[in-house]
């Protein structure tokens, strides 16, 4: 086994970038445990030393130099130590090989184990310094298998990351091979098996975000800022930008809605609103709430509320199908929205009691690009299914 043994911890160093020392402490460490497990009343004191030139193991008991015995199996006394070697002195360890004749093969099993052992941790190690610096980045795969929950996705250097059910688009089937960008969620190091758990998504809103700092220049350099987002993946997001240099819808819309088109192509068909972000609460709920019209927005500060008004035949728009409108545009805002329609507002003396009315219409943006316009003009399909 000596010589087998040295080459594989030679080859396995070299292909994992393991100190072949840290392989070789292992297995000494692993081996006094085998020997305690397989040797009936073992020595106290036991070291295992693996010989790097010709692999030959041996465990030594070590017993203690004392001037009177009073546990003979632990101990040597100081005149037999003396005859051994006149240098040694109380306290000092005398080594007395004590190898079992048949403990080649536990060796054997115990070695097979400590590397692949050393194995797994030097590919979950490899695995979290290359993406340690990825969580929160977005990454492009393949779809490579399937288990009953899980998709596996290939990343870079042959490493593998999950997709869980949770984090699938609902919208969405896979084929193996399928190349689909993914959100890095988490890189988990502690992880048991082979290697480090990479836990990517499709449904994150980082997603999104990301996909916009890819497409859209303006983000990438500064000039625009993402300032939020909310997302019902697969169906309907809204993303708020600002900019004080440039139109920040337009700079995300792109020519002739080039840039917003090709990622509702990598989300499947999600519809994007995409709405000016401001720094008065009014303005931006009035902005989130886009492709709805609104007349009036009503603030309370103090439980970061607000109540706004909308025409009549606008509500269910502004509401949105099983409230996903208003849902959106109160996550993305951080606000809490009650919508009211003109009718509604009337009846409470809503315009009376708050004296403050919206005059200028909504900045509206939609999100599904109409190919053949000639400028960047986009139409909402939440519009059409309204109409």
């Amino acid at each position: 086994m000596g010589p087998q043994l040295l080459t594989t911890i030679d080859q396995i160093a070299k292909e994992k970038g393991i100190d072949k020392n840290i392989i070789i402490d292992a297995l000494e460490q692993a081996l006094i445990s085998a020997y305690r497990r397989n040797v009936a009343n073992p020595n106290e004191h036991v070291k295992v030393e693996f010989d790097q030139v010709t692999g030959d193991i041996r465990v030594y008991a070590l017993l203690e130099v004392v001037e009177r015995l009073t546990q003979p199996d632990q101990q040597l006394s100081l005149e037999e130590a003396h005859e051994i070697d006149p240098n040694y002195e109380l306290g000092d360890f005398h080594k007395e090989e004590v190898t079992p004749s048949d403990f080649g093969r536990v060796a054997a099993m115990t070695a097979k184990q400590v590397v692949t052992q050393k194995m797994r941790e030097a590919e979950r190690e490899r695995i979290y310094n290359h993406f340690a610096d990825k969580e929160d980045e977005i990454m492009t795969g393949i779809v490579e298998r399937f288990d009953p929950r899980n998709l596996y996705i290939g990343l870079e250097n042959n490493i593998e990351a999950v997709l869980t059910p949770n984090e699938q688009m609902p919208n969405e089937s896979y084929q193996i091979h399928d190349r689909i960008k993914v959100y890095v969620t988490k890189v988990d190091s502690t992880t048991k098996g082979s290697g480090a758990a990479i836990q990517v998504s499709r449904t994150h809103p980082g997603l999104l975000r990301r996909l916009f700092e890819l497409e859209v220049p303006e983000i990438s350099n500064g000039t625009v800022d993402v300032m939020s987002v909310s997302r019902e993946a697969g169906d309907r997001s809204k993303i708020a930008v600002h900019s004080d240099i440039v139109d920040p819808v337009g700079a995300c819309v792109g020519p002739k809605g080039q840039r917003v088109q090709t990622i509702v192509d990598e989300l499947n068909g999600e519809k994007i609103d995409i709405v000016r972000w401001s720094e008065d609460p009014k303005e931006f709920v009035r902005n989130a709430l886009s492709p709805a019209q609104v007349v009036a927005v009503y603030v309370n500060e103090p439980a970061k509320s607000t109540t706004v008004v909308v025409p009549d035949y606008q509500l269910s728009l502004a509401i949105g199908k099983r409230g996903q409108n208003a849902r959106l545009a109160a996550k993305l805002t951080g606000w809490k929205i009650d919508i009211k329609s003109e009718t509604d507002a009337e009846a409470l003396d809503l315009f009376d009691t708050f004296a403050e009315k919206v005059e200028s219409e909504p900045k509206i943006v939609q999100n599904e690009v109409e190919q053949d316009l000639s400028d960047a003009t986009v139409e909402t399909t939440a519009v059409k299914e309204e109409e």
